[in-house]
């Protein structure tokens, strides 16, 4: 059984974060399965990420140390990552490349337009 039910990411402005995650986590094979007003969902086949405005009407804001990672099939589908999510918004927090965590780990950073950090790891052999 997985440990986590879903992950919540922050944004003040819905539509920009609907348009940077769309091409950001279509890149990884991710779609939005679903909205409502202040929320999407995404997830490969089930709702297991939500980006949302913050119920309590506060702004959003980053979490400093906190990163939410995506897996990703191959070291292309973690550069398409980075590229579609530079090209939507985003700001590089590590460009793609090889990581110390695995002899395998190719990896890449960005900041969503709020400021979320979030990357994509692939751990499959060159």
């Amino acid at each position: 059984m997985p440990i986590y039910t879903h992950v919540v990411i922050g944004t003040n402005d819905i539509e920009r974060a609907r348009t940077f995650y769309d091409a950001a986590l279509g890149a990884l094979g991710i779609k939005r399965l679903g909205n409502t007003e202040q929320a999407s969902f995404y997830g490969a086949e089930a709702p297991e990420l939500m980006v949302t405005k913050p119920f309590d009407g506060k702004p959003a804001t980053a979490a400093n140390g906190a990163t939410v990672s995506f897996a990703a099939a191959s070291r292309d589908a973690v550069d398409a990552f980075h590229k579609s999510a530079l090209a939507n918004g985003g700001e590089c927090a590590g460009a793609p490349g090889p990581r110390p965590v695995a002899p395998t780990a190719y990896a890449a950073y960005v900041r969503d337009p709020d400021g979320n950090k979030i990357a994509s790891y692939c751990f499959a052999a060159a």
